[in-house]
């Protein structure tokens, strides 16, 4: 398993229409082939600033996403909403002290 943690802010006037594209497309990238779940997180003191959050069963799986047709025509669009340079990690998990389903807390 593989985790990927994207770092992305917005320009102010941007955030809206990512947030509305967000809707759009956020199913096709978490049911993509290989992808385990995403979750998208806001700054709670920076609306600007989102993280996508996504765990992969593998390397592979998150490098065929980023060739496949969701993620080449998602990132052109995005990236001329960006204020500062996107950043990403890519982690594996060491510890997982969450519950197993989290919607039943």
């Amino acid at each position: 398993m593989l985790t990927r943690i994207v770092k992305l802010h917005f320009q102010a006037d941007k955030i809206d229409d990512f947030l509305s594209h967000f809707e759009t497309i956020k199913w096709k990238v978490a049911h993509f082939p290989g992808c385990q779940g995403m979750k998208l997180l806001r700054g709670e003191n920076d609306p600007c600033l989102v993280f996508t959050y996504s765990v992969w069963e593998s390397t592979d799986a998150l490098e065929n996403y980023r060739k496949s047709d969701v993620f080449q025509n998602l990132w052109p669009k995005i990236k001329i909403w960006f204020d500062q340079k996107p950043e990403a990690w890519s982690v594996e998990t060491h510890f997982d002290g969450f519950p197993k389903n989290l919607n039943q807390i």
